[in-house]
């Protein structure tokens, strides 16, 4: 992928991510607290909590992998075992920017993140477009695994919610 010949196609690749965030973040302000340390079925070691954690914590795992070396900053991770929704909450805006940032490093090198010592994985071609599409489908990933696992363990959302993480114009201005 060649770096945008126009600035605006760039900017909206950043506000992508920042509404594919919101969306994750609708979901998490939008739990009922009694689901969060529920037990998955077939996995009781793992909880919803774990689940929403693993989300900032990849996150972290991707910038301290791909930005760390180039000067990007990385969040700390949480404990995926205590961390509560606000502490989440503020944690998911700082890796929400360091993503941005990883973004913006590909944008600003012709459309590419450049290589960095640390990823030694190399499952992700590292154009803005396919990291960017990575990053939204892990999340989406998760986000149904919450929607499901809500409605398996008595906890069906609201169709406000649920319809919510379709309202993508409106998460957008959020």
């Amino acid at each position: 992928m060649s770096v945008p010949s126009d600035p605006e196609d760039g900017r909206a690749l950043i506000a992508a991510w920042r509404t594919s965030h919101r969306v994750t973040t609708y979901l998490i302000e939008n739990l009922p607290p009694e689901l969060w340390p529920m037990s998955v079925p077939g996995a009781p070691r793992r909880t919803v909590r774990m689940i929403a954690a693993h989300i900032h914590n990849a996150r972290c795992m991707w910038i301290k992998t791909l930005g760390e070396q180039h000067g990007i900053a990385v969040p700390a991770s949480v404990n995926r075992h205590r961390v509560g929704r606000a502490e989440l909450l503020k944690a998911l805006q700082a890796s929400a920017r360091g993503i941005a940032a990883l973004l913006r490093l590909g944008l600003d090198r012709g459309g590419r993140l450049p290589a960095s010592k640390a990823y030694v994985f190399r499952n992700l071609p590292l154009d803005v477009g396919h990291v960017l599409t990575y990053f939204v489908a892990h999340e989406g990933h998760h986000r149904g695994q919450i929607v499901m696992l809500a409605r398996q363990l008595g906890h069906r959302l609201p169709l406000e919610v649920t319809g919510g993480l379709w309202q993508w114009n409106r998460r957008a201005t959020e």
